[in-house]
């Protein structure tokens, strides 16, 4: 009853921060997509830099604000995904230290939209391009037409799988 559902009390709501004719509390910002939130705060290069690769990743629909637990497998993949690229993007140091980490998803494509999966895949190449490695389990055929090197399992599923086909 104190914050109204914001999470925040009076004093901290407010503050607001001004953009031209906009003012927005903590509680207005974290209520904005991604997308909207890179817009926003179009020029503060730090901020926007931070929001790109959720952007790259395909999940600028996402709320600042939305708890983590709600998303989906995919959409946390994702995220994680994200968070991989802009450790790699900001922070020189770190790249050399994570050098050759293995990052293995288990299709990731899943119920993507045929723009999604093009943004997904340029992560990749972003991931591949800062010095790791990836394997990928995938039944989408331009995931797999982008691999270097391609494992067929089977001959079928289950118990009557397994074996390398080739």
């Amino acid at each position: 009853p104190d914050c109204d559902g914001t999470r925040y009390r009076a004093p901290v709501l407010d503050v607001k921060l001004v953009r031209g004719p906009h003012r927005c509390s903590i509680a207005d910002v974290l209520e904005l997509t991604v997308a909207e939130a890179a817009h926003w705060f179009q020029n503060d290069r730090e901020v926007v830099a931070r929001l790109q690769p959720i952007i790259d990743v395909g999940l600028d629909y996402v709320r600042l604000g939305q708890p983590v637990p709600t998303l989906s497998g995919g959409e946390a993949q994702r995220l994680k995904l994200a968070g991989f690229l802009a450790e790699a993007a900001h922070s020189p140091a770190q790249r050399v230290a994570r050098h050759g980490t293995l990052f293995l998803f288990d299709e990731p494509t899943t119920g993507l939209h045929f723009d999604d999966i093009a943004k997904l895949m340029r992560a990749f190449r972003k991931l591949l391009a800062a010095g790791h490695s990836l394997l990928v389990i995938e039944h989408n055929l331009d995931v797999i037409r982008a691999a270097d090197w391609i494992v067929d399992l089977g001959p079928e599923g289950g118990e009557a799988g397994g074996l390398i086909v080739c």
